[in-house]
């Protein structure tokens, strides 16, 4: 933007229109912080839209709270919280805002379909929240029924043994030449690889008939199928 040019956006007038939290977020979210970004009032928009789905989940149409229970949310759901902790936190850290905001997108998607919202999941999230919309995370916080403000509160923990994913990304090679990509479950055996490389149709073109005389199996990275008489 140049004043020069006469494209300047007045950040008076975004805030009126969409209120701080919505601004503030919108240009944590434009990109890395290094880089030459171009003002989009589509995507303060876009901004608004999430602040709103997350706004939905804990204050209805009406305006009154939605059913919070403290019910045991689905381990899904649980490790999607703690690596959605995980993130953020060490994206603060590496000033890379638009990703940490890219996860809570992430999050918020999966818990809006829900009927009634666990606050094993609903708190820990809005702690998180409240850095990059912090007059939402304080209101949303009294909705909860907390009566200390949200800035006293400890930033959320995330357990390391529900980060960890069940399934692995798994390279499939033949004679050397990536033929494949598999999701295995993680700690897959080289007989269970193996095997799961051979069934599937794009690995066995490749084999045209020929003897796999030895498998190299790093695990959870690579099957390499050393093929003779191709």
């Amino acid at each position: 933007m140049s004043k020069s040019r006469g494209n300047v956006v007045n950040p008076d007038e975004m805030i009126e229109a969409f209120g701080a939290d919505a601004v503030r977020l919108y240009e944590m979210f434009m990109g890395p912080l290094e880089a030459m970004k171009p003002w989009s009032v589509k995507g303060v928009e876009g901004v608004t839209r999430f602040l709103d789905r997350v706004w939905r989940l804990v204050v209805d149409e009406q305006g009154g709270t939605t059913p919070v229970d403290d019910a045991a949310p689905p381990e899904e759901l649980v490790r999607l919280l703690h690596r959605t902790i995980r993130k953020v936190t060490e994206d603060i850290e590496a000033l890379r805002f638009n990703t940490a905001i890219a996860q809570m997108m992430v999050f918020v998607n999966a818990l809006t379909p829900l009927e009634r919202r666990s606050r094993a999941l609903i708190d820990p999230f809005v702690r998180v929240l409240s850095p990059f919309a912090p007059h939402l995370g304080e209101e949303l916080w009294r909705r909860l029924g907390h009566a200390e403000s949200l800035a006293h509160e400890p930033w959320p923990a995330w357990d390391p043994a529900m980060v960890v994913e069940d399934t692995v990304t798994v390279a499939i090679q033949v004679n050397g030449k990536l033929r494949a990509t598999l999701e295995l479950p993680r700690g897959a055996d080289r007989a269970a690889a193996e095997a799961a490389a051979l069934a599937d149709e794009r690995v066995r073109r490749h084999l045209d008939g020929g003897t796999v005389r030895n498998v190299i199996h790093v695990p959870d990275k690579l099957v390499n199928l050393v093929v003779a008489g191709k």
